[in-house]
């Protein structure tokens, strides 16, 4: 990575910075709506929760919140996951550091450690930057997903699946090669390209309203819509998104923090609500715990379908998500939960996408803490909430044993 001192600071700015700097190496991926989904989320869910036999009080009523869903496609994004944003972002930066070529670092080349996404982000990044790539994957890692990390040239060795076991890998790679690490997310660079996701997802819905039908309420298409981006400057950006926010929220899954953390940088100012979305098997929900008890988790060992959130909150990334402007909640969903709100948005909104990228709108549906707070925050008016669909790298193997039962 670029030596920490020389990151620009975590601001909205500068998201919009690394915005510029890695336009010509990304998709501007579109936005999807949908008025099924948007029904079914405003619709009161059945609650499961036992009640007990002695009490004499009502049940609580369920949830009562309205829905307008913005779904940013990011499974479409190039290696099929929103982490060859901030992988760009890292080597373009890493290029910048003054002295870096002359030492060699092109021949050196680049390091990581990754469950599957950044290990691809990175892999095609250093390709494109003409550097090579060594990255070390758990052995249980997605075959489709080994494949495409060697298909762009990388070469990649094998770990165990804890995060310790890994950084160890790393750490001998780098011993050897000389190889600078870039870290799937606990670094500025990569936060502040993974941001990009947020700022876009805001320009994207203000443009969207702007040019929909003005019987149409709360500007969503009649037939759901599919966001064809215009292209416009940085300035433009930032100031169409910050001026006028057309997003009450957004909701994001959180794995390692990187894309959570880089959103809420790009909320900065704007009135836009951040929330993560986690799994619960096994305490994969670290970061909503962490900040629950005002301390970073350093382990996670869960299983989770969500395989892409495996990994505890980084250090960087925690400092973000607990600070004074930081996320505004984090909550969590179990493993059927996100099997439903898969099988939704392959059945009705028709996108393929990995489970992680199903965790989001499995907090909306199935979450009735988040969805209270929506239907007493919100009132009537209800709120328009961006949906982050990280990533859709998944064979048609592994979608098919999620529901073989």
């Amino acid at each position: 990575m670029a030596d920490i001192s020389t990151c620009p600071p975590l601001t909205r700015a500068s998201v919009v910075a690394a915005h510029d700097i890695i336009r010509p190496f990304v998709h501007r991926t579109p936005v999807l709506t949908n008025r099924t989904l948007d029904s079914i989320a405003s619709t009161p869910q059945k609650l499961e929760t036992p009640q007990d036999s002695s009490s004499t009080a009502p049940a609580p009523a369920p949830a009562n919140p309205t829905f307008r869903l913005w779904f940013k496609c990011e499974n479409l994004q190039r290696i099929g996951a929103f982490k060859a944003r901030g992988a760009f972002h890292a080597v373009e930066r890493l290029k910048m550091e003054p002295g870096w070529e002359e030492a060699g670092g092109f021949a050196k080349g680049v390091v990581t450690h990754s469950s599957g996404n950044h290990a691809q982000a990175l892999a095609l990044a250093a390709k494109t930057a003409g550097m090579p790539a060594h990255i070390v994957m758990p052995k249980i890692s997605a075959p489709p997903k080994v494949a495409a990390t060697r298909g762009y040239g990388a070469n990649v060795i094998f770990s165990g699946s804890t995060a310790v076991e890994r950084e160890a890998v790393a750490a001998d790679v780098i011993a050897k090669t000389g190889a600078r690490l870039v870290p799937p997310y606990d670094h500025p660079d990569i936060i502040l390209g993974q941001g990009t996701v947020g700022l876009e997802l805001q320009e994207q819905v203000a443009e969207a309203k702007a040019n929909a039908p003005t019987s149409v309420a709360g500007g969503v298409s009649p037939t759901g819509l599919l966001y064809a981006p215009t292209t416009r400057t940085s300035d433009e950006t930032s100031d169409a998104a910050a001026a006028s926010p057309a997003l009450d929220a957004i909701v994001a899954p959180c794995g390692g923090g990187g894309l959570l953390s880089g959103i809420v940088l790009s909320a900065q100012g704007t009135g836009v609500r951040v929330f993560g979305a986690e799994p619960q098997l096994d305490g994969a929900d670290d970061c909503r715990r962490g900040l629950a008890q005002g301390k970073r988790i350093e382990a996670v060992s869960t299983l989770t379908i969500a395989d892409g959130l495996r990994t505890p909150v980084g250090v960087y990334n925690f400092k973000i998500l607990s600070g004074e402007q930081g996320v505004d909640g984090v909550y969590s969903v179990t493993e059927d939960e996100i099997k439903a709100a898969l099988r939704l948005l392959l059945e009705r909104l028709k996108v393929v996408v990995e489970p992680s990228s199903a965790v989001p709108l499995a907090v909306i549906l199935f979450n009735e803490e988040f969805r209270r707070r929506v239907e007493e925050e919100a009132g009537p008016k209800g709120w328009d909430v961006g949906v982050v669909l990280s990533g859709g790298n998944i064979s048609l193997e592994a979608f098919g044993k999620l529901f073989a039962e």
